[in-house]
Order: C-alpha cells, then sequence, then structure tokens
C-alpha cells in the first residue's frame, strides 16, 4: 500500500458519506463519524437555521457541527433536487428528523435502498407518543434515571449537563455504524425509526442491565423507594485541600485499606470483609474520616496506589482540564469549526492505531469477508475474545452478540468477573443474564504456560479482541497489539480503561466513580444549595456509554477491514467520555460563558406531585412553552403581563411561577399533570422508577421491553428487544447467559478443533475450567437439571 493510500486508511470511516439533517438538539449525534474519517454533510434548511437564543446554545450548535461540512439547499428548485440527487447517489448513511421541517424538502422516495435511513426522534413515530415534548430532563424523568439520583431526603436532583441526550445519541451513533456496516457487508440498506428516550433507557444507566459488583447481583428495580444515604456505596471524605472518594468493594480492597489505616484493633474482624457491614460502620466511617482529614488530595491518591485502595481526589472540571494527565494525553486540542474559527475542546473518544507503530502491515492483506451474515444478523461468522470485566466490558461484546457475532467470554476461577459476585451460588444474576446474553464462556487460566499458547490459538482464529483491563496488563501477559499482530494481521483490538492507556493517571485503579470525581462531574452534581451533597453514589455512567463508543470503535475497525484488509486498534478512556460530553461546557470556560447549570428559562425544574415520592418535572425552553403552559394552565395573566413577557422577566419571578404550578401539579397527580402538559404542547414528565418501565404506556406501545426467563434463575429477566426498530432486524436473540466455563469443551472443539481427550486432559490439569463436558451436555440438553446443578455447585 502507497504511503498516502495507508494514512488514509489509519482513518477508519474515510470515504463513508453521512448526510446529517438533524436539528440543534441532536446533531452531535453524527460527530463521532467525522472524528473517525467520515464526510459528514450537515444540510442546512432552506432559508438558515434558526439562530441561537443564547450563547450557551450557539456554543452547543457549533461544538456538535465540528468535523462536519455545511451545505445549503439552493432556492431554485431544479437545482436542489439535483443537489439532493448528487448526495444521495454519495450517502451510505441519511440521518433526518422527525417531525421534518418542510424547508428541508427532502425527498424521501429517492433514498437508494442500498442506504440507510435513520429517522431520529424524542419518542418515536407512529405511536401515541410520537409528538410529545422531550429535554434532557424529561429523559431522565422517563428513563428512571431521575429516581436515583439525589440524596435521601430531599427532592429528586436533575444530573448536571445533559447526559441523557448525549447517551441517548451515544446509542444512536452505535446503531446507525452497524446499519453502515451491514450495508457494506451485504449491500442492503436499512430505515431505522430512532427514539432518543429508547436510546436513554438503554446506554445512560440502563436499571434493568447490567450493574456494577457492588449490587451483588441483585437488581436495580429492588433498590428502596427514595434517594440513597450519602456516601452510601462510594463514601467521599474531607481531606487537607478539598475531598476524595474512596471505592473499597473487594475485600482485598478493604484489607489494603486496613493495613494502611495502621490494622486498628476494632476492625480486624472479618466481618468487615463484606461490604455491608462497612456500610453500616459508624465507627469505622468515623476512623477514615480522621485519616483523611489533615492530608492532601495528590498525597492521598499516592500513598492509596501504593497500598493498593481506590481513591481518587474529587476535582472541579477547571481543575480536571488543568492536570498533568488530561495534558499529557493531548485531550484537549484546536479544533476548527466549519465557519472558520477555531476552538480549544475535546479531541474525540476513540483513539485509533496509538498501539500501531512497526507492527502495522504496510501491506493489503488477503481477507476472506465472514460467512453467513445477513441484514438481521451482520456480524454472522465473526469471531470475537471478550476479555473485558464488569460494566464496560460486558456491554461492548453484547452488542456485537447480539448482531450474530459468536462471542467467547474468557474468563478465570482465580479473577472472577466482578459482575459475577452475586448472592446466588451460580455467579448469575437478572443484571448479568441481560448483559450477557447470546455469548459463550470459556473458563481458561491465562498465567499457566498452556493457557496462554491456547489464547494466542484462539487470537489467531479471531476478528476481534476487547479488554478493559487495567492498562499494561495485556502486555504482561504477552497479548499486546504486536504479538497478536504478528499471528493475525487483520485481528481488531479494542481496549477500555479509566483514564487512559497512557498519561500519568493510566496506571491507577479505575472505577466509574472515582472517574466521575476525578472529572469534574462529582462536584457538579450537587443540590444548588448544598455543593457538598454528592448525588451520583448510586449511578452507572459511563460504563454504557463508554461501551458503546468500544462497539463503535470495533464496527468502524471492521468496516475499514472490508476495504484495506488491515486490522488495527481504538482506545477509549471513560474519562475522555465525559469531558466530551462535557465539551460545549469546556469551550465556554475558555470563552467567558460560565452560567451551564443556570436553568434556560422558567419554569424548569422537579416540582412535588400528591402521593409518595411523586414528582414531575416541568421544562420551558422559551416563548413558545411559556405561552403553552399559560394556556394549559388557564393563566392568561402569565402569558399578557410585561413582567412575564421574556424570559429575564420570568426568572425573576421564577419563584411565584413555582408555587402555582406547584399547587396545580399537586391537584392534578404526576400522571395527569404530565398528560395534560403534553398534550398541551410542554415538555413534562412524571418521574418513573425502574419497576414502573415496563408497564408504562410508552414502553408497552413501543415493545422495548421483553421478559426472558434464564434457566438458572427464579427470577425473570427484563431486557431489550432491539437496539433501535429497524426494516431489517425484528428481535434480538436471546440465547441465556452461560455460567463461568460452560461452553470452555465446545469453544476447543469449535475453534481449535481439540479431540475429547485432549479437552479432557486441560480440564483435569485446570488449564481450562468451569463446567466440565459432562455437565455442560446435561445443561445444554436439559437433562438432569438438578444433578447437573448440585455438580456444578460442588
Amino acid at each position: 500500500m502507497a504511503p498516502a493510500a495507508e494514512a488514509s486508511a489509519s482513518r477508519p470511516l474515510e470515504g463513508v458519506v453521512v448526510l446529517d439533517l438533524l436539528d440543534g438538539t441532536v446533531k452531535a449525534l453524527s460527530r463521532p463519524y467525522a472524528d473517525l474519517g467520515a464526510r459528514v454533510i450537515r444540510v442546512r434548511p432552506l432559508g438558515g437555521e434558526r439562530a441561537a437564543g443564547d450563547r450557551r446554545e450557539a456554543i452547543i450548535h457549533a461544538v456538535a457541527d465540528a468535523g462536519k461540512e455545511l451545505v445549503t439547499l439552493p432556492h431554485e428548485p431544479g437545482e436542489r433536487s439535483a443537489q439532493w440527487r448528487e448526495m444521495l447517489e454519495q450517502a451510505e448513511l441519511v440521518l433526518v428528523p422527525y417531525p421534518r421541517p418542510t424547508e428541508l424538502d427532502f425527498p424521501n422516495e429517492a433514498v437508494p435502498e442500498r442506504c440507510v435511513l435513520m429517522t431520529v426522534s424524542m419518542f418515536g413515530t407512529g405511536n401515541a407518543y410520537a409528538d410529545w415534548q422531550a429535554t434532557d430532563p424529561v429523559l431522565h424523568a422517563l428513563s428512571s434515571e431521575l429516581s436515583r439520583s439525589g440524596v435521601a431526603g430531599r427532592e429528586p436532583l436533575l444530573p448536571p449537563g445533559r447526559l441523557a441526550f448525549d447517551c441517548a445519541m451515544t446509542q444512536a451513533a452505535y446503531v446507525g455504524m452497524a446499519a453502515i456496516y451491514a450495508a457494506q457487508l451485504t449491500g442492503r440498506g436499512d430505515r431505522i425509526d430512532f427514539s432518543m428516550l429508547d436510546g436513554a433507557v438503554q446506554a445512560l444507566d440502563p436499571g434493568f442491565g447490567l450493574a456494577g459488583s457492588a449490587t451483588l447481583g441483585r437488581s436495580a428495580k429492588l433498590l428502596p423507594p427514595g434517594r440513597p444515604v450519602p456516601g452510601m456505596l462510594y463514601p467521599i471524605f474531607p481531606c487537607a485541600d478539598g475531598q476524595v472518594r474512596v471505592c473499597l468493594l473487594a475485600p482485598r480492597q478493604w484489607q489494603n485499606m486496613f493495613r494502611w489505616l495502621g490494622s486498628p484493633a476494632q476492625f480486624a474482624s472479618a466481618d468487615f470483609n463484606s461490604l455491608e457491614v462497612r456500610q453500616q460502620s459508624g465507627a469505622l466511617t468515623q476512623a477514615m474520616a480522621e485519616f483523611f482529614r489533615d492530608r492532601r488530595k495528590a498525597d492521598l491518591e499516592q500513598e492509596g496506589a501504593e497500598h493498593g485502595v481506590p481513591i481518587a481526589g474529587v476535582l472541579s472540571l477547571a481543575e480536571c482540564l488543568a492536570t498533568d494527565h488530561v495534558t499529557a494525553r493531548g485531550v484537549i486540542g484546536e479544533v476548527e469549526l466549519p465557519d472558520g474559527h477555531k476552538v480549544r475542546m475535546p479531541r474525540g473518544v476513540i483513539g485509533i492505531d496509538r498501539h500501531v507503530h512497526s507492527a502495522a502491515p504496510t501491506r493489503h492483506v488477503p481477507f476472506s469477508r465472514p460467512d453467513g451474515a445477513t441484514p438481521a444478523q451482520p456480524l454472522v461468522g465473526l469471531k470475537v475474545i471478550d476479555l473485558g470485566v464488569i460494566v464496560v466490558g460486558g456491554e461492548q461484546s453484547r452488542l456485537l452478540a447480539d448482531l450474530g457475532a459468536d462471542v467467547i467470554k474468557v474468563e478465570s476461577a482465580s479473577f472472577p468477573d466482578g459482575t459475577r459476585h452475586s448472592y446466588l451460588p451460580t455467579g448469575l444474576s437478572v443484571g448479568f443474564a441481560a448483559g450477557h446474553r447470546n455469548k459463550r464462556s470459556l473458563g481458561l487460566d491465562l498465567r499457566h504456560p498452556e493457557g496462554k499458547a491456547l489464547f494466542l490459538r484462539l487470537a489467531d482464529e479471531a476478528d476481534v479482541i476487547l479488554s478493559n483491563f487495567k492498562p499494561g496488563t495485556m502486555e504482561s501477559l504477552g497479548f499486546d497489539y504486536a504479538a497478536i499482530n504478528a499471528l493475525n494481521p487483520g485481528v481488531v483490538m479494542v481496549d477500555s480503561s479509566a483514564f487512559g492507556a497512557d498519561g500519568p493517571w493510566a496506571g491507577r485503579m479505575g472505577y466509574g466513580p472515582l472517574v466521575r470525581a476525578a472529572s469534574g462531574l462529582t462536584r457538579k452534581w450537587c443540590y444548588p444549595d448544598d455543593a457538598e451533597a454528592f448525588s451520583d453514589s448510586v449511578t452507572i455512567y459511563p460504563d454504557h456509554a463508554a461501551a458503546r463508543y468500544g462497539a463503535i470503535a470495533t464496527l468502524a475497525l471492521l468496516a475499514r477491514r472490508l476495504r484495506t484488509g488491515r486490522g488495527g486498534t481504538a482506545s477509549i478512556s471513560q474519562m475522555e467520555v465525559m469531558l466530551d460530553h462535557f465539551a460545549p461546557e469546556i469551550v465556554g470556560l475558555a470563552n467567558g460563558v460560565d452560567d451551564w447549570d443556570a436553568p434556560s428559562d422558567a419554569p424548569w425544574g422537579v416540582f412535588p406531585a400528591s402521593g409518595d415520592d411523586e414528582w414531575c418535572v416541568v421544562t420551558v425552553r422559551g416563548n413558545r412553552d411559556w405561552q403553552a403552559l399559560s394556556r394549559v394552565l388557564c393563566r392568561d395573566d402569565w402569558a399578557t403581563l410585561p413582567q412575564y413577557a421574556d424570559r429575564y422577566g420570568r426568572l425573576l419571578n421564577r419563584a411565584a411561577i413555582e408555587c402555582d404550578l406547584t399547587e396545580w401539579i399537586g391537584r392534578q397527580g404526576s400522571d395527569a399533570a404530565m398528560r395534560r402538559l403534553q398534550a398541551g404542547g410542554v415538555p413534562a414528565a412524571r418521574m418513573l422508577r425502574i419497576a414502573d418501565l415496563p408497564e408504562f404506556g410508552y414502553f408497552r406501545e413501543r415493545g422495548l421491553f421483553r421478559a426472558e426467563q434464564h434457566p438458572h434463575l427464579a427470577e425473570e429477566v427484563l431486557a431489550e428487544r432491539f437496539h433501535a426498530p429497524s426494516s431489517n432486524i425484528a428481535d434480538l436473540p436471546a440465547t441465556p447467559a452461560p455460567l463461568m466455563g460452560e461452553n470452555s469443551a465446545e469453544v476447543m472443539r469449535d475453534w481449535l478443533a481439540l479431540p475429547p481427550d485432549e479437552i479432557e486432559r486441560l480440564f483435569a490439569s485446570n488449564v481450562l475450567q468451569g463446567v466440565a463436558p459432562e455437565i455442560a451436555r446435561m445443561l445444554a440438553e436439559g437433562e438432569g437439571r438438578g444433578e447437573a446443578m448440585v455438580s456444578l455447585k460442588t
């Protein structure tokens, strides 16, 4: 391959054309494609776009357009029609809004069948909720995230920023990328009906999905009503120059903390190995508080690392951006906007080929396309080795398994996945079952010479290898990209970590709560009147969003492999996912715009309703919503009095307005208030809890959820039926999640053609682990279920 062609190939979506017709609320959806090298053409409507309402909105729009090409349609109908034909002939993905503005004059019938047409709306199309209005708070309320945000004894707290929209757009970008790959492979496009609420439910913090190890496998829908006690899971302690957050989950982490404390006798009991016991010990909390009080954040972080204690300072966003780590990683760079202006903002989330040096092939590598791929199952024939753990690892491989890939989850009896920590002896839970469906499990001792040799044989067969170990782990095992690439030049390797694969913080122990603390998010997630009421303690973010970026990266590199025959690598940093979601605010900080937490208008917030812990979100975005609210509440005085005539007047009278609105909602009830306001065109929503989701009218009509029965669980498993409704894909497959090592023997047979006696020998030497072949057969065939389970437990 010529040098110029090689440079071009380094951008995996080089040559892909995306037409973006979306409006300001969701047009950041297509930015990941531009970051990966696609030509993203954003089509502006006839007559131009609505002017931004304020500087914040202008920055949001500008950041969303970074890396894109702006096109204004000609006014003359014939010229406009010709330009549409030319663009559609090139496009592989077309993103259109619902409802479609008439000024776009978009020729829907002209979209070629080979092209993917994705309609993006707030609530989907063709249902009773299709014309409802949504804002970020509305999505938080209807996804159940709001019910888990805040602290005990207080009203639910709206999360900062635009996290619901940002995570939903990550899901949409993944869905679009999967459809692009499927169309390239099969020659058939798709018609997708994407709903932002569906996206937020799946990619923000799905209560029905894969959860962290701190839950011990218990379903999040069993959380008690109300908000959690502050610091319930990941406590924050004052120190000499701020606060630090500690994340003690595994018994070994507590033992490390115990030794760091000086091994005090009063906490020496083995009972303190229990997370629940530690949480309920006021004496331990007080002792840790005294231990941290007079020390500085940086010293505590260093000592914690030396003792093996997961700990991080609680930083502001500005403090995070000023750290040596962010500077060394080059997270913030100068980016040129379509109008020629340059701003300093996050460069993007996905790092492509950072690990590729001399190992990269310099010539075209012969590559055979996978057999059996169809528009409904485009990843059939792909072999994926999944070394991922906890939420990010589980989710990104599950997304690929849902589309037909043969995903082999490699596990170890000595170092079980944290999501296997369960109150059940099988290492299963409803969350694990939802997050690991459609996979097979291989128990393999990677520290044994024979285990390493077997892994390298598997890697030689693999199309994709996924990992999210602590940086350096793959290298220490001998499984770095250079080693694997020497065997398999077409392999795609994607890694994810808390703070990135390099930089001063790369070696830190990374859990989502620590990343949120270090990135500035935890400090922002507080009540306006209490800057230390940290309210993100039961949130799982950005794990699910980071997993989507991993899946996008995998599919983009596979698409490049279709074109060039070469593999490659991608790296995802959870901290950089968060910083990218706050890109507009980062640009604003450098340009004197710092009022990002102020409401856009009034009223804007969460209002009490009749009943126990019942709440309704109401958000007014401008004069149109304000006039609609005035009509619904029959308050002509609001619409006509001068002091209510503009946004500034309303903000000055916010207390009076919200008092009247609270009284009205109290008389209506949260559900009735939501429906009356939405019927009048006002963005509003009642706060749903996780247990409310399956029966809520929208989700029932949309058909998002399905109840699955796992053969080893008494409780039904709630899972999503689709990533997004499409003409190609109906229901996703639902093969039950495996027991640890349940498929070890069949994977050795299917991938490596090992004979039965060799498999038996590997089990006897504990190189292969998990369910022995005979028990696996009984489980697979449904014979002797009780006997097999007894054998498994022993």
